[in-house]
């Protein structure tokens, strides 16, 4: 059991449970700030928020919400003209009874004065769902081993089921027990929300904004519903769930979706970030799929085959440029402390969020990405160098109509070959060049581009300068073959160059 407190946030409280997954933790709203004590299953299809309830056993759990009458009185507290059950006295009636539970709130008392009551009084009570959260009680701690012989149970001991149910408990049945007739009543985890996972999406972020929800997350379905804000007590346990719902996510997806899609190469959602009017920097998700020859950007991911024809953008995977937004610390390695990186950074970020990519596109188009972890970021590197290469590989060529000294002419980019400049009046090959001669080349940005070629005989270097209507589209065009043939050539080179993995392997 851990006790936390963030200066900036609220008292947090969290009971680590390892029978497989399920999780105590808490639920936040950020609209009141109040947090609720819950309990998390995870399977590989859902994820199931569970809150706690006095039952009566043999009937269904639907009708929980039940008041019972007890004759006997414990330890209360009064909050707020509100009487509550903290404390439940050892062996006495109360426990070996199972009848009143900590949480327990007082409806109604059958006398007007305790005192002059006699040695039995009536209680109506009812379980209150959030008093764990209203009285700072942890719910789930496996408890004190066991010292009894103070009399009283600690206030923090509750296994969610009977109070008198645990199994160390031998002490002989209470004079007052009632009757096997008698209703009996236990606390029960009770599913009130389970999330699909397939096609699921998490967000550290508040929504539309760069600002990280410290140890927590939330996790919404395909349809928007929303698990509300999971409240973990480290940046370790917020990592590690996050990555476990996470996979599911990704596994689920891939499984269901690639299974009657092919080609895809990758999936998922990701975080675009949104110039606004006002120069602030927003953020909305996106659904990107890497799919055949294409990179797909939907609003909302598709579930059918007419879908694919209703994305938002797509883009030729020759003519896209992927590019990992680096950070690096000085020597060399990553390091992750509370979900940020200390970090010595080679590439300009344009916001806070820690794990960013670039998409560059023809015409000056460009995307610029966001995800949730250093895996993802990973993922979606290689996934990208994958799917370029295996279309290189696939087009095997591709050409370009450009201009020289007044000329058209045909700019073809071959895997085989090399580069090749035609002229289109007369068929004539002007020159030629293999990817190995390619020595430099530089450009003005708009539509003009020198090419710098070695001479194998002379060794000399030769300018070639042609224009483009789209030169940023030939340029990545360039670098994707040029990269692929590397890739071909020392399959290691691209997995060597992989920036986001070098995370995955030091962090």
């Amino acid at each position: 059991m851990e006790f936390l407190e963030d200066s900036n946030t609220f008292p947090i409280l969290c009971i680590r449970e390892s029978q497989g997954r399920l999780k105590f933790t808490l639920l936040y709203n950020e609209e009141t700030g109040n947090t609720y004590d819950i309990r998390l299953k995870l399977t590989k299809e859902l994820l199931t928020i569970q809150k706690q309830d006095v039952v009566r056993i043999g009937e269904c759990e639907s009708d929980s919400n039940v008041s019972r009458q007890i004759i006997f009185f414990i330890l209360t507290v009064s909050k707020n003209s509100l009487i509550i059950f903290i404390c439940i006295f050892l062996w006495q009636s109360a426990d070996q009874t199972g009848m009143l539970f900590v949480g327990d709130a007082v409806l109604q008392v059958s006398v007007h004065l305790l005192r002059s009551a006699g040695d039995e009084v009536t209680l109506t009570v009812q379980y209150l769902r959030d008093a764990p959260s209203f009285l700072k009680l942890p719910l789930g701690s496996p408890g004190p081993s066991s010292d009894h012989s103070s009399g009283a149970s600690s206030p923090l001991f509750d296994s969610g089921l009977h109070l008198n149910g645990n199994s160390m408990n031998t002490a002989p049945s209470s004079p007052s027990s009632p009757t096997t007739n008698e209703p009996k009543f236990e606390k029960r985890w009770l599913d009130t929300l389970s999330i699909p996972l397939l096609m699921a999406r998490v967000s550290r972020y508040k929504a539309g904004t760069d600002k990280l929800r410290p140890n927590g997350f939330e996790v919404l379905a395909l349809d928007g519903v929303s698990s509300g804000v999971l409240q973990f007590c480290t940046a370790s346990e917020t990592t590690d769930w996050l990555r476990a719902i996470s996979t599911n996510i990704n596994d689920l997806t891939l499984q269901n979706v690639c299974y009657i899609f092919h080609y895809i190469i990758h999936m998922g959602w990701v975080s675009e970030r949104i110039q606004d009017t006002d120069s602030s920097h927003l953020y909305k998700f996106k659904f990107l799929a890497l799919k055949g020859s294409s990179l797909y950007i939907f609003c909302n991911p598709p579930v059918g085959t007419m879908d694919w024809v209703r994305a938002e953008i797509t883009h030729n995977l020759c003519e896209v440029l992927f590019k990992v937004h680096k950070l690096w610390i000085t020597e060399d390695c990553w390091l992750q402390a509370n979900l940020y990186l200390g970090l010595k950074q080679n590439c300009k970020l344009q916001d806070h969020r820690p794990y960013c990519f670039s998409v560059m596109a023809g015409h000056g188009k460009s995307h610029y990405f966001s995800v949730e972890l250093g895996s993802d970021l990973a993922v979606w590197e290689k996934s990208f160098q994958k799917a370029i290469f295996m279309e290189v590989q696939r087009t095997g060529s591709k050409t370009y109509t450009c201009s020289s000294q007044g000329k058209l002419l045909s700019f073809t980019i071959d895997f085989a070959t090399g580069f090749t400049c035609i002229e289109n009046s007369t068929k004539n090959v002007l020159w030629k060049y293999k990817f190995s001669q390619l020595k430099g080349s530089s450009d003005d940005g708009k539509t003009r581009v020198k090419l710098l070629f070695q001479n194998t005989d002379t060794k000399q270097i030769e300018m070639k300068e042609v224009e483009f209507a789209d030169l940023t589209a030939v340029l990545h065009c360039i670098h994707s073959f040029i990269a692929a043939k590397v890739a071909a050539v020392d399959p290691l080179f691209m997995d060597n160059q992989s920036v986001a993995r070098k995370y995955m392997y030091n962090s």
